[in-house]
């Protein structure tokens, strides 16, 4: 059995969530920079242009590259022969989480409660994550999830009869209707199956995906590649001032489903795309 001190898990989760703030993944800059080239707008070209730059500067100055520093999603993988010593884990991240959005200056979003309204003041707490995998390892992912695109997320539960052509209605249906309001260009995260709350669980996770990855399914990997091209074919463009680029890329995760369910879920990530690993 492998120790990890729960200081180590809270100064690890510190450090990501400043990280994953301040620093977008190379992958999400990269996929920027190409849609400058293949942007028919100017307006557009000219909005993609300046994310790449905010970006840049956000990475050389330590400042967050985007106001809403988001809700701290923590992605788990927690090896079988790991414990956590001085602490339990879920404490460790929440410690972590408040320890780096207040030291790190990062903007403090989260309500103890939807109607009251009252900040909590650190950020806390953070929504946790957790698979048991083989191994003394931990991994943590943080994933700062801003409003923004929060609220043009939907879930539907179809149902078979309905078929991929109803999954592809759906998804491109939800995309139309946010518009602007997710700062696109825009990752589509998309779940299908499970019960109701595993399937949104779905669509969040594959927005961890690295921009550019095929599915291993071919099946999927042709679904994603067709709902890509319709979405944008919409028109919608950065920042929705029209032009090619309205999603930069569309992940799917499925999962085992009830016979008489077909649920689909989608969460829309903004074009950052922020998340941050370290294993312990």
């Amino acid at each position: 059995m492998r120790e990890i001190a729960f200081d180590e898990v809270r100064d690890t989760i510190a450090r990501l969530c400043v990280d994953a703030n301040c620093e977008i993944p190379a992958d999400v800059v990269t996929a920027l920079e190409k849609s400058i080239r293949s942007e028919e707008s100017p307006a557009g070209r000219e909005i993609l242009g300046q994310l790449v730059e905010n970006a840049k500067i956000a990475r050389a100055e330590r400042l967050p590259a985007c106001q809403d520093t988001g809700w701290a999603v923590v992605w788990v993988e927690l090896g079988a022969e790991v414990r956590i010593t001085g602490g339990i884990l879920p404490e460790a991240i929440n410690a972590g989480v408040a320890r780096g959005y207040t030291e790190g200056y990062l903007r403090k979003s989260i309500v103890a409660d939807p109607l009251r309204r009252k900040n909590t003041g650190d950020n806390t707490p953070a929504v946790i994550y957790t698979d048991i995998v083989p191994g003394d390892r931990l991994r943590l992912t943080v994933q700062p999830k801003g409003g923004g695109s929060e609220n043009m997320s939907e879930i539907r539960m179809l149902s078979a009869a309905d078929g991929e052509q109803g999954i592809k209605d759906f998804v491109v249906d939800r995309v139309a209707r946010s518009r602007a309001n997710p700062c696109p260009p825009v990752i589509v995260g998309v779940g299908l199956g499970g019960p109701f709350d595993k399937c949104a669980q779905l669509a969040k996770k594959s927005l961890l995906r690295e921009i550019g990855s095929v599915h291993p399914d071919p099946f999927y990997a042709r679904l994603e590649a067709e709902l890509l091209e319709r979405i944008n074919r919409l028109g919608i463009g950065p920042q929705g001032l029209g032009g090619r680029g309205t999603a930069l890329a569309v992940f799917i995760e499925a999962f085992p489903c009830h016979i008489a369910t077909m649920p689909c879920a989608v969460n829309i990530n903004c074009h950052a795309a922020r998340h941050r690993s370290a294993t312990l």
